[in-house]
């Protein structure tokens, strides 16, 4: 009998099943595609691969502004698309080769649930029976699938692509169009269209990137309406076929919007059907599985973890909830926390917030207090990039703690963890001055936001 049964490789079960066997419990973990799961092999690091091949471009497309002189600049998507393999054959093999480090069985079979056995709980996958002390649920979620007429037949003939699907296309379609304004939608919007796609992009809200800063979504909005992407707000896809997309728009009028490839993209839903949940009487919500602040169910000594728990579909989130499940079963003190869970629109240019926006805080009834500042107070900003960008900061009247940080520029990736970590910590305006930033960097950015508060 396994200490510890993982249902799931992605990165809530990977790293929860690494820590285990890091720790010397006896770990199988079941995946019936790749380990790494979605993130890894349809999702966060294929799409960056794109994403920088086409930042690559489109610096070398404006090279003369730095000195560089270039001529019969080209992109190459048959060459992305390689490399974007290579990348994750490369990374796939780096969790594998951990789970082998630490001891961890991979069975690559579809997991079903048989209930309890004396001491533990029963697994069964490939026709064989698992047998362990411990549960942990991270099967993952996928896309969301409205009822839209022919949407079904749409994704069955592969006119209409998903997540996995978009991220692979042999051939940039000449006509793309994205239903969803979200994090995935901006993204294959801001790939397809600096590789030649024409991108329209169907939103229900009046804004897109969701729970994003209003003011940054609105300065993102701004940018890709400039570089071409054909954005239709408050608007609302009713039917798809033949080729085209029927859209009733905002004001009332129904368009129909031609497209040679459709990438679905409204949202993602739980996994957790025809798993064997009901055989031990997991407690789900609409969300997911029900957990509390160390990931544990309802059921003694079952966990779960990552977009299954439905809480923050975020690889970073399952990452750290599931080091909390695996330091709550070795019996340490551990507890999610949510409040500083970073998010990133890796678009050129990017986008990074964490902790409240000011939509959240007013919702709240927060008193709060806000500065903002364009990125071009960084030297190191204007040294390397044209354009502009902004950083604004969130911080609470009272105590004067950090509350949110919200930026829209070059590196807003790679900074915005230090923000994460001021509004973990709960660190004041006059503490988070006391930290010495490296020079010249734009994380100096967080700096210089910092003293413009009285």
């Amino acid at each position: 009998m396994y200490d510890l049964l993982v249902l799931g490789g992605g990165p809530a079960g990977y790293l929860a099943a690494e820590r285990a066997g890091h720790e010397g419990m006896s770990v199988c973990c079941f995946e019936m595609r790749e380990l790494g799961g979605v993130c890894l092999n349809e999702g966060c690091i294929p799409s960056k691969a794109l994403l920088n091949c086409a930042k690559v471009y489109e610096h070398a497309l404006h090279g003369e502004k730095f000195g560089v002189l270039t001529h019969d600049i080209a992109l190459d998507h048959a060459l992305v698309q390689k490399r974007r393999a290579r990348v994750v054959r490369t990374l796939v093999a780096g969790v594998k080769a951990k789970m082998r480090e630490h001891h961890v069985e991979v069975v690559r079979e579809r997991a079903v649930l048989r209930g309890r056995v004396d001491g533990g709980f029963a697994v069964e996958a490939g026709g064989q029976v698992y047998e362990g002390k411990r549960l942990l649920i991270a099967t993952g979620s996928s896309p969301v699938v409205p009822p839209i007429p022919g949407l079904r037949e749409g994704l069955d003939s592969g006119w209409v692509v998903t997540n996995r699907e978009v991220l692979a296309l042999p051939e940039a379609p000449k006509k793309l169009l994205i239903i969803g304004g979200g994090v995935v939608g901006l993204e294959m919007a801001a790939y397809y269209r600096t590789a030649g796609s024409e991108v329209a992009v169907v939103e229900m809200l009046d804004h897109i990137a969701g729970a994003t800063d209003r003011e940054i979504s609105d300065l993102l909005l701004k940018e890709y309406r400039r570089k071409g992407v054909d954005f239709r707000l408050g608007a609302k896809v009713v039917a798809l076929g033949e080729g085209r997309v029927t859209v009733v728009e905002a004001g009332g009028d129904t368009v129909r919007l031609e497209a040679d490839k459709v990438l679905l993209c409204v949202g993602r839903r739980a996994n957790v059907q025809e798993m064997g949940l009901e055989t031990l009487g997991v407690e789900i919500t609409r969300a997911g599985v029900r957990v509390d602040a160390c990931g544990r169910t309802n059921v003694p000594d079952v966990f779960a973890a990552g977009d299954v728990n439905g809480v923050s579909m975020l690889a970073h989130t399952a990452y750290r909830e599931a080091e909390v499940c695996v330091n709550t079963m070795l019996g340490r003190q551990d507890a999610m926390r949510y409040d500083a869970i970073p998010s990133v629109i890796y678009t050129l240019p990017e986008v990074a917030g964490v902790g409240l926006t000011e939509e959240q805080a007013r919702e709240q009834g927060v008193a709060y207090e806000c500065r903002k500042l364009s990125m071009r107070y960084s030297g190191r900003f204007v040294a390397e990039n044209e354009g502009d960008g902004l950083c604004k900061m969130l911080i609470d009247a009272q105590r004067r703690t950090v509350l949110g940080v919200h930026m829209i520029g070059a590196y807003a990736s790679e900074i915005i963890w230090g923000a994460a970590a001021m509004i973990e910590t709960g660190l004041r305006v006059e503490d988070a001055r006391k930290i010495v930033f490296p020079h010249p960097t734009v994380s100096e950015m967080i700096r210089e936001v910092l003293w413009t508060f009285s």
